[in-house]
Protein backbone atom coordinates (compact mmCIF):
# COMPACT_ATOMS: atom_id res chain seq x y z
CA UNK A 1 0.00 0.00 0.00
CA UNK A 2 1.33 3.43 -1.39
CA UNK A 3 -1.37 5.05 1.41
CA UNK A 4 -2.31 4.61 4.73
CA UNK A 5 -5.81 6.36 5.81
CA UNK A 6 -6.47 6.80 9.33
CA UNK A 7 -10.48 7.78 8.95
CA UNK A 8 -13.78 8.45 11.00
CA UNK A 9 -12.13 9.13 14.37
CA UNK A 10 -11.10 12.48 16.56
CA UNK A 11 -8.27 14.04 15.14
CA UNK A 12 -6.08 16.63 17.58
CA UNK A 13 -4.51 17.81 14.92
CA UNK A 14 -1.88 21.21 15.40
CA UNK A 15 -4.39 23.92 14.99
CA UNK A 16 -7.97 22.41 15.50
CA UNK A 17 -9.66 18.78 16.77
CA UNK A 18 -11.75 17.28 13.64
CA UNK A 19 -14.26 15.08 15.45
CA UNK A 20 -15.42 13.33 12.71
CA UNK A 21 -12.05 13.67 10.60
CA UNK A 22 -8.97 12.01 8.93
CA UNK A 23 -5.19 11.57 8.61
CA UNK A 24 -4.01 10.39 5.43
CA UNK A 25 -0.35 9.50 5.40
CA UNK A 26 2.26 8.55 2.58
CA UNK A 27 5.99 8.06 2.38
CA UNK A 28 5.86 8.16 6.64
CA UNK A 29 4.70 11.72 6.66
CA UNK A 30 0.91 13.32 7.21
CA UNK A 31 -0.01 14.07 3.54
CA UNK A 32 -3.34 15.82 4.54
CA UNK A 33 -5.47 15.82 7.83
CA UNK A 34 -9.08 17.35 8.05
CA UNK A 35 -12.50 16.70 8.53
CA UNK A 36 -14.57 13.72 7.05
CA UNK A 37 -16.81 16.01 4.93
CA UNK A 38 -13.67 17.14 3.08
CA UNK A 39 -11.81 13.57 2.35
CA UNK A 40 -11.83 13.12 -1.25
CA UNK A 41 -9.18 10.02 -1.78
CA UNK A 42 -10.36 7.47 -4.27
CA UNK A 43 -6.94 5.96 -5.21
CA UNK A 44 -7.83 2.18 -4.79
CA UNK A 45 -3.36 1.58 -3.15
CA UNK A 46 -4.97 3.26 -0.10
CA UNK A 47 -4.92 1.01 3.37
CA UNK A 48 -7.89 2.74 4.85
CA UNK A 49 -8.19 2.28 8.69
CA UNK A 50 -12.00 3.33 9.91
CA UNK A 51 -12.36 3.52 13.47
CA UNK A 52 -15.28 5.55 15.30
CA UNK A 53 -16.07 8.68 17.06
CA UNK A 54 -14.52 7.11 20.70
CA UNK A 55 -10.81 7.05 19.22
CA UNK A 56 -8.91 10.07 19.17
CA UNK A 57 -5.88 10.32 17.02
CA UNK A 58 -2.68 12.11 19.00
CA UNK A 59 0.12 13.12 18.17
CA UNK A 60 2.85 10.28 19.56
CA UNK A 61 4.57 10.41 22.83
CA UNK A 62 8.22 11.96 22.96
CA UNK A 63 9.87 10.59 26.45
CA UNK A 64 13.06 12.69 26.74
CA UNK A 65 14.42 10.96 29.86
CA UNK A 66 14.35 7.19 29.83
CA UNK A 67 16.74 4.76 30.70
CA UNK A 68 15.84 1.52 29.56
CA UNK A 69 12.63 -0.83 29.14
CA UNK A 70 12.26 -4.44 28.29
CA UNK A 71 15.17 -5.97 29.93
CA UNK A 72 17.48 -3.56 27.70
CA UNK A 73 19.34 -0.43 29.03
CA UNK A 74 21.42 2.62 27.01
CA UNK A 75 24.20 1.64 28.98
CA UNK A 76 24.11 -1.74 27.95
CA UNK A 77 26.16 0.05 24.60
CA UNK A 78 24.56 -2.53 22.10
CA UNK A 79 22.69 -2.04 19.54
CA UNK A 80 20.30 -5.01 20.16
CA UNK A 81 19.70 -2.95 23.51
CA UNK A 82 18.96 0.21 21.93
CA UNK A 83 16.33 -1.93 19.22
CA UNK A 84 14.86 -3.77 22.19
CA UNK A 85 13.40 -0.61 23.59
CA UNK A 86 12.81 1.54 20.14
CA UNK A 87 10.52 -1.73 19.72
CA UNK A 88 8.95 -1.70 23.06
CA UNK A 89 7.89 1.98 23.62
CA UNK A 90 5.48 1.87 20.72
CA UNK A 91 3.04 -0.20 22.98
CA UNK A 92 3.07 2.66 25.40
CA UNK A 93 2.43 5.17 22.58
CA UNK A 94 5.96 6.46 22.58
CA UNK A 95 7.14 7.33 19.01
CA UNK A 96 10.67 8.71 19.81
CA UNK A 97 12.69 8.98 23.14
CA UNK A 98 16.15 9.99 24.16
CA UNK A 99 18.54 7.43 24.83
CA UNK A 100 19.40 8.01 28.25
CA UNK A 101 22.99 7.66 30.22
CA UNK A 102 23.99 7.08 33.52
CA UNK A 103 26.19 8.68 35.99
CA UNK A 104 28.68 5.72 34.85
CA UNK A 105 32.63 5.51 34.00
CA UNK A 106 33.88 7.39 31.60
CA UNK A 107 34.98 4.56 29.29
CA UNK A 108 31.51 3.23 30.12
CA UNK A 109 29.56 6.44 29.37
CA UNK A 110 31.73 6.79 25.86
CA UNK A 111 30.79 3.25 24.92
CA UNK A 112 27.04 4.17 25.43
CA UNK A 113 27.65 7.30 23.48
CA UNK A 114 29.03 5.76 20.35
CA UNK A 115 26.70 3.06 20.41
CA UNK A 116 24.06 5.74 19.99
CA UNK A 117 25.41 7.44 17.14
CA UNK A 118 25.97 4.10 15.36
CA UNK A 119 22.38 3.23 16.26
CA UNK A 120 21.04 6.59 15.07
CA UNK A 121 23.47 6.26 11.57
CA UNK A 122 22.23 3.06 10.79
CA UNK A 123 19.04 1.67 12.93
CA UNK A 124 16.67 4.21 12.90
CA UNK A 125 13.52 3.02 10.81
CA UNK A 126 9.98 3.26 10.59
CA UNK A 127 7.50 0.90 12.71
CA UNK A 128 9.91 2.09 15.67
CA UNK A 129 10.29 4.39 18.66
CA UNK A 130 12.50 6.71 16.93
CA UNK A 131 15.68 8.08 19.05
CA UNK A 132 16.72 11.41 18.60
CA UNK A 133 19.49 11.79 20.37
CA UNK A 134 20.88 11.40 24.22
CA UNK A 135 19.98 12.55 26.88
CA UNK A 136 23.01 12.91 29.39
CA UNK A 137 22.06 12.81 33.22
CA UNK A 138 25.50 13.45 35.02
CA UNK A 139 28.20 12.52 35.81
CA UNK A 140 28.55 16.67 36.65
CA UNK A 141 26.57 16.33 39.53
CA UNK A 142 26.17 16.72 43.04
CA UNK A 143 27.17 14.39 45.39
CA UNK A 144 24.56 15.89 48.30
CA UNK A 145 21.96 15.09 45.58
CA UNK A 146 22.65 11.70 43.73
CA UNK A 147 20.08 9.61 44.43
CA UNK A 148 20.44 6.41 42.11
CA UNK A 149 23.16 7.48 40.00
CA UNK A 150 26.56 5.87 41.18
CA UNK A 151 28.49 8.62 43.73
CA UNK A 152 31.68 7.05 42.74
CA UNK A 153 31.46 8.16 39.37
CA UNK A 154 30.15 11.84 40.15
CA UNK A 155 32.64 13.97 38.20
CA UNK A 156 32.85 17.97 38.50
CA UNK A 157 31.62 19.70 35.51
CA UNK A 158 34.56 19.45 32.69
CA UNK A 159 34.10 21.32 29.41
CA UNK A 160 36.91 19.63 27.33
CA UNK A 161 35.07 16.29 28.74
CA UNK A 162 31.93 17.48 27.32
CA UNK A 163 33.49 18.63 24.15
CA UNK A 164 35.25 14.66 23.66
CA UNK A 165 32.07 13.39 24.66
CA UNK A 166 29.88 15.25 21.81
CA UNK A 167 32.19 14.62 19.47
CA UNK A 168 32.50 10.63 19.56
CA UNK A 169 29.06 10.77 19.91
CA UNK A 170 28.28 12.80 16.68
CA UNK A 171 26.67 15.33 18.07
CA UNK A 172 23.82 13.47 19.49
CA UNK A 173 23.94 14.94 23.14
CA UNK A 174 20.65 16.89 22.91
CA UNK A 175 20.24 17.52 26.96
CA UNK A 176 22.37 17.41 29.64
CA UNK A 177 21.90 17.04 33.53
CA UNK A 178 23.94 19.01 35.49
CA UNK A 179 24.79 20.77 39.10
CA UNK A 180 25.29 24.26 37.95
CA UNK A 181 26.23 25.10 40.98
CA UNK A 182 29.48 23.08 41.02
CA UNK A 183 32.84 24.25 40.18
CA UNK A 184 32.89 25.37 36.35
CA UNK A 185 29.23 24.50 36.44
CA UNK A 186 28.03 27.52 34.94
CA UNK A 187 30.78 27.27 32.34
CA UNK A 188 29.70 24.36 30.96
CA UNK A 189 26.15 25.79 30.99
CA UNK A 190 26.62 28.97 29.08
CA UNK A 191 28.77 26.75 26.60
CA UNK A 192 25.77 24.46 26.15
CA UNK A 193 23.01 27.63 25.54
CA UNK A 194 25.95 28.63 22.41
CA UNK A 195 25.64 25.26 20.79
CA UNK A 196 22.25 24.66 21.36
CA UNK A 197 22.46 21.75 24.15
CA UNK A 198 19.33 21.81 26.31
CA UNK A 199 20.92 22.44 29.75
CA UNK A 200 19.38 20.98 32.45
CA UNK A 201 19.67 21.49 36.20
CA UNK A 202 19.21 18.04 38.33
CA UNK A 203 20.88 15.79 40.97
CA UNK A 204 21.25 19.31 42.35
CA UNK A 205 21.55 21.33 45.62
CA UNK A 206 21.69 24.99 44.40
CA UNK A 207 20.57 27.40 46.82
CA UNK A 208 18.00 29.90 45.29
CA UNK A 209 20.67 32.90 44.26
CA UNK A 210 22.79 29.89 42.80
CA UNK A 211 19.55 28.50 40.64
CA UNK A 212 18.53 31.81 39.28
CA UNK A 213 22.29 32.70 38.36
CA UNK A 214 22.38 29.34 36.61
CA UNK A 215 19.00 30.47 34.51
CA UNK A 216 20.31 33.53 33.07
CA UNK A 217 23.60 31.40 32.26
CA UNK A 218 21.74 29.22 30.10
CA UNK A 219 19.17 26.89 32.31
CA UNK A 220 16.09 25.93 30.84
CA UNK A 221 15.13 22.59 31.91
CA UNK A 222 14.99 20.71 35.39
CA UNK A 223 15.03 17.20 35.40
CA UNK A 224 12.33 14.98 37.37
CA UNK A 225 11.04 18.27 39.30
CA UNK A 226 11.19 17.13 43.44
CA UNK A 227 13.23 14.47 42.66
CA UNK A 228 16.69 14.69 43.29
CA UNK A 229 17.13 18.23 44.20
CA UNK A 230 16.97 20.87 47.06
CA UNK A 231 13.60 20.98 48.09
CA UNK A 232 11.38 24.47 48.91
CA UNK A 233 11.69 25.96 51.94
CA UNK A 234 9.99 29.64 52.95
CA UNK A 235 12.96 30.74 53.71
CA UNK A 236 15.08 29.08 51.34
CA UNK A 237 13.16 28.06 47.71
CA UNK A 238 15.89 25.91 46.36
CA UNK A 239 16.11 24.35 43.02
CA UNK A 240 12.33 23.53 43.35
CA UNK A 241 10.99 27.23 44.05
CA UNK A 242 13.63 28.32 41.28
CA UNK A 243 12.33 26.46 38.42
CA UNK A 244 8.84 26.63 39.34
CA UNK A 245 9.18 30.66 39.90
CA UNK A 246 10.80 31.11 36.40
CA UNK A 247 8.89 30.41 32.69
CA UNK A 248 11.91 29.71 30.77
CA UNK A 249 12.23 26.36 32.78
CA UNK A 250 10.34 23.36 31.58
CA UNK A 251 10.02 21.10 34.06
CA UNK A 252 10.39 17.22 33.85
CA UNK A 253 7.85 15.45 36.05
CA UNK A 254 7.52 11.46 36.71
CA UNK A 255 3.73 11.20 37.19
CA UNK A 256 3.33 7.87 38.49
CA UNK A 257 1.72 8.92 41.99
CA UNK A 258 5.19 7.62 44.00
CA UNK A 259 8.32 9.59 42.51
CA UNK A 260 6.00 12.86 43.66
CA UNK A 261 2.57 12.64 45.29
CA UNK A 262 -0.59 13.20 43.35
CA UNK A 263 -1.21 16.41 45.43
CA UNK A 264 2.55 17.57 44.36
CA UNK A 265 1.50 16.95 40.64
CA UNK A 266 -1.12 18.89 41.18
CA UNK A 267 0.96 21.58 42.86
CA UNK A 268 3.44 21.47 40.04
CA UNK A 269 0.86 21.86 37.21
CA UNK A 270 -1.21 24.80 38.93
CA UNK A 271 2.02 26.40 38.99
CA UNK A 272 3.45 25.62 35.56
CA UNK A 273 0.52 24.88 33.56
CA UNK A 274 0.57 22.45 30.70
CA UNK A 275 2.91 24.92 28.81
CA UNK A 276 5.65 24.80 31.63
CA UNK A 277 6.07 20.97 32.56
CA UNK A 278 7.09 17.79 30.45
CA UNK A 279 5.82 14.33 30.90
CA UNK A 280 8.88 11.67 31.73
CA UNK A 281 8.86 8.25 32.56
CA UNK A 282 12.57 7.99 33.90
CA UNK A 283 11.93 4.22 33.08
CA UNK A 284 14.80 1.61 33.71
CA UNK A 285 15.30 -1.94 31.90
CA UNK A 286 12.74 -3.39 34.34
CA UNK A 287 10.08 -1.64 32.98
CA UNK A 288 7.68 -4.18 30.71
CA UNK A 289 8.75 -7.40 32.89
CA UNK A 290 8.30 -7.56 36.20
CA UNK A 291 9.31 -8.40 39.76
CA UNK A 292 12.88 -9.05 40.29
CA UNK A 293 16.26 -7.84 40.81
CA UNK A 294 17.94 -5.42 37.85
CA UNK A 295 20.79 -3.32 37.32
CA UNK A 296 21.14 0.28 37.11
CA UNK A 297 24.73 2.24 36.11
CA UNK A 298 26.16 -0.34 38.35
CA UNK A 299 24.23 -0.87 41.12
CA UNK A 300 21.57 -3.54 42.26
CA UNK A 301 17.84 -2.76 42.08
CA UNK A 302 14.76 -4.35 43.45
CA UNK A 303 11.67 -4.06 41.03
CA UNK A 304 8.20 -5.13 43.13
CA UNK A 305 4.83 -4.52 41.31
CA UNK A 306 4.98 -0.54 41.44
CA UNK A 307 8.37 1.03 41.92
CA UNK A 308 12.27 0.24 41.87
CA UNK A 309 14.73 1.24 44.42
CA UNK A 310 18.60 0.97 45.54
CA UNK A 311 18.82 -1.96 48.80
CA UNK A 312 18.64 1.62 50.57
CA UNK A 313 14.99 2.12 50.03
CA UNK A 314 15.92 5.08 47.11
CA UNK A 315 13.87 5.27 43.96
CA UNK A 316 16.12 4.04 41.39
CA UNK A 317 14.22 5.42 37.83
CA UNK A 318 10.69 4.04 37.29
CA UNK A 319 8.77 0.95 35.27
CA UNK A 320 6.29 3.73 34.41
CA UNK A 321 4.76 4.00 31.15
CA UNK A 322 3.87 7.04 29.59
CA UNK A 323 0.23 5.93 28.49
CA UNK A 324 -0.16 5.31 32.61
CA UNK A 325 1.55 8.68 33.03
CA UNK A 326 -1.25 10.29 30.76
CA UNK A 327 -4.06 8.38 32.64
CA UNK A 328 -2.35 9.45 35.80
CA UNK A 329 -2.29 13.51 34.98
CA UNK A 330 -5.67 13.69 33.78
CA UNK A 331 -6.94 12.23 37.21
CA UNK A 332 -4.57 14.04 39.32
CA UNK A 333 -5.00 17.58 37.74
CA UNK A 334 -8.49 16.96 35.60
CA UNK A 335 -5.88 18.45 33.05
CA UNK A 336 -7.80 18.05 29.08
CA UNK A 337 -6.11 15.43 26.41
CA UNK A 338 -5.25 18.81 24.86
CA UNK A 339 -3.19 19.50 27.63
CA UNK A 340 -1.55 16.27 27.53
CA UNK A 341 -0.87 16.62 24.13
CA UNK A 342 1.24 20.14 25.29
CA UNK A 343 2.71 17.91 27.88
CA UNK A 344 3.64 14.78 26.32
CA UNK A 345 4.52 15.90 22.79
CA UNK A 346 4.36 19.73 21.96
CA UNK A 347 6.80 20.57 24.43
CA UNK A 348 9.30 17.90 24.65
CA UNK A 349 9.55 18.47 20.31
CA UNK A 350 9.99 22.50 20.85
CA UNK A 351 12.16 21.56 23.70
CA UNK A 352 15.13 19.66 21.71
CA UNK A 353 14.50 22.00 18.62
CA UNK A 354 12.76 18.84 16.67
CA UNK A 355 8.88 20.81 15.99
CA UNK A 356 9.70 21.08 12.66
CA UNK A 357 9.16 17.59 12.51
CA UNK A 358 7.52 16.23 15.41
CA UNK A 359 4.67 17.15 18.09
CA UNK A 360 2.09 17.76 16.49
CA UNK A 361 -0.26 16.31 13.75
CA UNK A 362 -0.06 18.48 10.72
CA UNK A 363 0.34 18.39 6.91
CA UNK A 364 4.63 17.55 6.33
CA UNK A 365 5.42 16.49 9.50
CA UNK A 366 6.56 12.81 10.88
CA UNK A 367 3.33 10.50 10.92
CA UNK A 368 3.91 9.46 14.55
CA UNK A 369 0.37 8.65 15.60
CA UNK A 370 -1.53 7.12 18.33
CA UNK A 371 -4.99 6.30 18.60
CA UNK A 372 -6.20 6.19 21.36
CA UNK A 373 -9.71 4.89 23.15
CA UNK A 374 -12.87 6.37 25.11
CA UNK A 375 -10.62 4.61 28.04
CA UNK A 376 -7.16 5.96 26.90
CA UNK A 377 -5.84 2.87 26.46
CA UNK A 378 -3.42 2.83 23.83
CA UNK A 379 -5.08 1.25 20.40
CA UNK A 380 -2.74 1.86 17.63
CA UNK A 381 1.02 3.46 17.28
CA UNK A 382 2.25 4.38 14.18
CA UNK A 383 6.31 5.51 14.07
CA UNK A 384 6.98 7.63 10.85
CA UNK A 385 3.76 6.28 9.03
CA UNK A 386 4.06 2.52 9.61
CA UNK A 387 1.99 0.78 12.26
CA UNK A 388 4.34 -0.05 14.97
CA UNK A 389 1.81 -1.50 17.61
CA UNK A 390 -1.78 -2.38 17.84
CA UNK A 391 -4.04 -3.85 20.46
CA UNK A 392 -6.52 -5.88 18.15
CA UNK A 393 -8.31 -5.30 14.66
CA UNK A 394 -10.06 -2.10 14.70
Amino acid sequence: MSKVLLTNMTIYAEEQVFENGYVLIEGGKILDVGPQERLTVTEERVEKIEGNNNYAVIPGFIDLHIHGAAGADTMDATNEAIFTMAAALPREGTTSFLATTMTSTTQQIEEALINVRKYMETANEPGKAEVLGVHLEGPFISPKRAGAQHPGNILEPDLQLFKKWQHISGGAIKLVTLAPERKAGMELTAYFKQTGVVASIGHSDAVYTEVVASIQAGITHATHLFNGMRGIHHREPGVVGGVLMHDEVKCEIIADGIHVRPEMVKFAYQNKGNDGLILITDAMRAKCLGKGTYDLGGQEVQVNEERATLRDGTLAGSILQLKDAVKNMISYTGCTLQDIIQMASVNPAKQINVYDRKGSITKGKDADLVVLSDQLEVVMTFCHGKLAYSQKEV
